[in-house]
């Protein structure tokens, strides 16, 4: 009987052993699972889309306590610009950053603030685009989650030659998109189209004499080093969307839908005060660094240019009109927003 007691012990101790271990300390919450989701982006790293990419992550890994975990994929090395839409619908990448401008066709609607409307920063366009979406929830983007969109600031002409009238800007050769190639053929010019990590290699060999866009690539892209003019149209903006895969924001859990559409608006404005300033840092770099020279347009000169856009926007109603879009409705409704933006 002296062995049997002990032994007996021995035995129920080893039995107890397995559930001490199963057991989570008092007050020890159990460790829920990282979730990991890809971010694809098309321009270089150093861009603005993939700037405010890289705040978005950060915030979303930071707010969700590290429960997400994001894996960004800069300079089109996951997908490329024109097919990042398809590419998230078909879960090529959970996320993706598009320019809306690349398809004007495909997003018709939010397309819409590329108009000659006067927007007059990023901010104001950000702000604008956002809400146009979300007043609309265009066809367009049933198939995916849109997280947060944004805006360029306004496009102006960097060229080889000095553009000073509108008589300069006959038959040259410039790169745009979208809004922004429909403004440069109304006053004359020959637009090319071209995504723009393309355009550099186009200066150089000389198939575009400068490009239509926001002035921030001059030193993104070093386009200062080639293009010695910018001349401030301040135009058009050009405007993208953050979209996700439809069923990985199905099964993400509640607490981190809620994180990503909090930061929706917030991002989209931080974006746009982000774009503004960067763009105003670039053309002072360009100045400073290439002696890059800005040309101002008069208020008389303005007046004449922007006169010759006036059939862009009857063309856009009536091929909205076509689409059964309430396309006077947008257009009033655009206006009203930038109006109250602006102030």
């Amino acid at each position: 009987m002296k062995n049997a007691i002990p032994l007996f012990l021995s035995a129920l101790f080893i039995a107890f052993l397995p559930a001490c271990k199963k057991s989570q300390p008092t007050g020890q919450q159990p460790q829920t699972e990282v979730i990991k989701l890809t971010y694809a982006n098309f321009p270089p790293a150093s861009t603005f889309p993939c700037v405010q990419m890289e705040r978005w992550k950060e915030e979303v890994e930071k707010r969700t306590k590290g429960q997400v975990e994001i894996q960004t994929f800069p300079g089109g090395t996951l997908l490329e610009a024109k097919d990042m839409m398809d590419g998230i619908i078909n879960n090529q990448a959970d996320i993706g950053c598009l320019c809306m401008a690349y398809q004007p066709g495909r997003f018709l609607l939010t397309n819409a603030t590329s108009l000659p409307l006067k927007i007059p920063n990023s901010k104001v366009g950000s702000r604008v685009l956002w809400e146009l979406y979300n007043n609309y929830k265009p066809e367009s983007f049933s198939q995916v989650k849109v997280l947060t969109m944004f805006t360029t600031a306004p496009s102006n002409i960097m060229s080889k030659k000095a553009i000073r009238t509108l008589k300069d800007i006959q038959g040259l050769d410039l790169r745009a998109s979208g809004g922004a190639a429909q403004i440069l053929k109304a006053w004359g010019a020959n637009q090319v189209g071209m995504p723009m990590s393309a355009t550099p290699e186009a200066l150089q060999k000389g198939v575009v004499q400068g490009l239509f866009s926001s002035v921030e690539v001059m030193k993104d892209f070093n386009y200062a080093e080639m293009c010695k003019y910018v001349t401030m149209t301040d135009t058009v903006i050009y405007p993208f969307a953050v979209v996700m895969n439809q069923k990985k924001w199905d099964a993400l859990p509640d607490s981190v839908k809620q994180v990503m559409d909090e930061l929706a608006l917030e991002q989209a404005v931080w974006t746009g005060e982000y774009m503004d300033q960067h763009a105003r840092d670039a053309l002072e770099w360009s100045k400073k660094t290439y002696q890059v020279e800005v040309i101002e347009l008069t208020p008389q000169q303005k007046e004449e240019w922007n006169k010759l856009l006036a059939p862009i926007m009857n063309e856009w109603i009536a091929q909205a009109e076509e689409k059964a879009l309430p396309a006077k409705e947008i257009v009033q409704n655009l206006q009203t927003l930038i109006q109250n933006h602006s102030q």
